[in-house]
């Protein structure tokens, strides 16, 4: 039966009944290795060996799932390794895979590098261009790989017109929501086949733990990457699925006010002499504002910026605010900025995916955002 129940009180209840055994709230964490078996073969609660389950990741796995309005959830160490799985759990040597120009550089490198050492094509499309979107798939296409929001350049890629084209030519529709997260988008209710995640960003929400996921309706799909998670292991470990437990409970409290800082920060920076263009969603002049507003429910928490001076205004502004910390990832309570073009993106130089050097990623925290302004209006130039 499916579960009628809002996002904010799915994602605090969600496959987390309290313990039978001591009436604990929150579901311990199952730090074993192994179970003892009830005889040869007969296993409690199915649990053999912690690589192939465990009660604190299914708890997540369950949780995942209902977030996200699927029948199946898969957790995993990192959204990389999810998103491996998902891939050789699809592909073979000699297919082909359609992805948007703009997609995280770790994506694109293990496509490009590790799947393509292994015989697997891939062409980079602009995905809001439908018509160029149709006419990459071959007849050996297997997947159509969307981001959307897109990182770093936050373009918005229409989810049902993708996987309606998808569909017609028989490929997997695989979305990565990691960016919008389930608080604010939900592709499989756009037809999407398959939602990929990097829970190390606002799932977890708290830059202290590294994880991934993939949620699904298809049974047969399913059995395939739950036994590549299996016979791999690529799993999430029992404290970090506890950890992105703890951290999906607040998911729709701190991303409203993601949303709303980021906004606010967006309209101030939109303007500025110093600056070239801003990249958000929520702001009227984003090409993709109309389809964001009906696609999801919030505008996010990333903001990506060019600066008229170029890589040398780019670089002196990364390096010199103090509450916006310079780092890798996002999707935290705290502020960072990151130059993708030496950092997150440095693998797709010389590609067409390669970021412009004055491009600078943020990613809006839930500080006091009168302090954000501030942080940012002490690094950029003045006028």
């Amino acid at each position: 039966m499916a579960n009628t129940q809002k996002f904010d009180t799915i994602a605090i209840h969600a496959g987390q009944a309290f313990d039978p055994t001591t009436g604990a709230v929150i579901p311990p964490i199952y730090q074993t290795s192994t179970y003892v078996q009830d005889g040869i073969g007969n296993l409690r609660g199915g649990y053999e060996y912690s690589r192939g389950g465990n009660p604190t990741r299914t708890v997540l796995e369950s949780l995942l799932a209902a977030l996200e309005g699927g029948k199946h959830g898969l957790s995993f160490a990192s959204g990389l390794a999810a998103e491996d799985t998902i891939l050789r759990a699809i592909l073979k040597p000699g297919d082909h895979i359609v992805l948007g120009n703009d997609v995280y550089g770790g994506t694109h490198r293990l496509i490009n590098k590790v799947h393509a050492a292994w015989g697997v094509q891939n062409s980079t499309v602009e995905m809001s261009d439908l018509a160029a979107v149709e006419a990459a798939i071959r007849p050996e296409t297997k997947i159509l790989w969307v981001e959307t929001p897109s990182n770093p350049l936050m373009k918005i890629s229409n989810i049902a017109a993708l996987a309606e084209i998808a569909h017609r030519h028989g490929v997997v529709a695989i979305v990565d929501n990691t960016f919008a997260s389930p608080a604010l988008q939900h592709p499989l209710e756009f037809g999407a086949d398959v939602v990929v995640h990097s829970t190390t960003k606002y799932l977890g929400g708290h830059s202290d733990v590294l994880g991934g996921a993939l949620i699904m309706n298809d049974d047969a799909l399913y059995e395939k990457a739950q036994f590549l998670q299996f016979a791999a292991g690529p799993v999430s470990a029992p404290l970090d699925s506890w950890l992105t437990v703890r951290g999906i409970k607040t998911l729709s409290v701190r991303m409203d006010r993601h949303c709303s800082n980021a906004q606010a920060i967006a309209e101030y920076l939109d303007g500025h002499p110093a600056i070239e263009q801003v990249y958000y969603p929520g702001l009227p002049s984003h090409p993709g504002h109309e389809l964001a507003s009906k696609q999801m429910s919030g505008f996010g928490g990333m903001i990506s910026i060019a600066f008229v001076g170029g890589a040398a205004a780019a670089r002196l502004f990364a390096e010199s605010m103090h509450l916006f910390q310079l780092a890798e990832s996002l999707g935290g309570v705290e502020s960072l900025v990151n130059y993708p073009s030496e950092m997150t993106h440095a693998s797709v130089r010389g590609t067409e995916l390669e970021v412009p050097d004055n491009i600078v990623r943020l990613s809006v925290g839930i500080e006091d955002v009168a302090d954000l302004i501030a942080d940012l209006e002490s690094a950029l130039p003045r006028s």
